[in-house]
């Protein structure tokens, strides 16, 4: 009986270290952003952000209107959350010559830019892609 025990204590460390380590979805969310921030987000996108008028209801993008921001191709910036934020804050034109006023029009808080950020970032970073800022 003590040799099928043994074996199984052996392996009681590495449970432990697996049960402490963080799932992948959170530990690929830059620097202050959360999950909560990224569901705000996904709201504010959806509704009063006015975005998906835009980028559509998936932020797939709506040709000669808005760009896919589900991808990893950006056309004004690096794709890092703080630059998100600020091109939202500050608007832009698209590869097709369409203006994006501050805050898409709309008049969403600073809190809601940020969480809007957040939101982009995720659909436009998987998990899997690692940690960017």
């Amino acid at each position: 009986m003590r040799t099928k025990i043994l074996p199984i204590v052996a392996f009681l460390p590495l449970l432990a270290l697996l049960l402490t380590v963080k799932p992948a979805a959170a530990q690929s969310l830059p620097t202050g952003v959360t999950e909560k921030m990224v569901s705000d987000g996904a709201n504010v996108f959806k509704g009063s952000g006015l975005c998906f008028a835009c980028h559509g209801p998936e932020a797939k993008g709506i040709p000669g209107l808005g760009a896919n921001l589900t991808d990893s191709e950006w056309i004004h910036i690096d794709g890092s959350y703080e630059k998100i934020a600020e091109l939202i804050t500050s608007g832009t034109t698209s590869a097709a010559g369409v203006a994006m006023p501050p805050k898409g029009g709309s008049a969403i808080s600073e809190a809601d830019v940020k969480a809007v950020a957040a939101y982009i970032w995720r659909l436009s970073h998987p998990a899997n892609e690692g940690t960017e800022g």
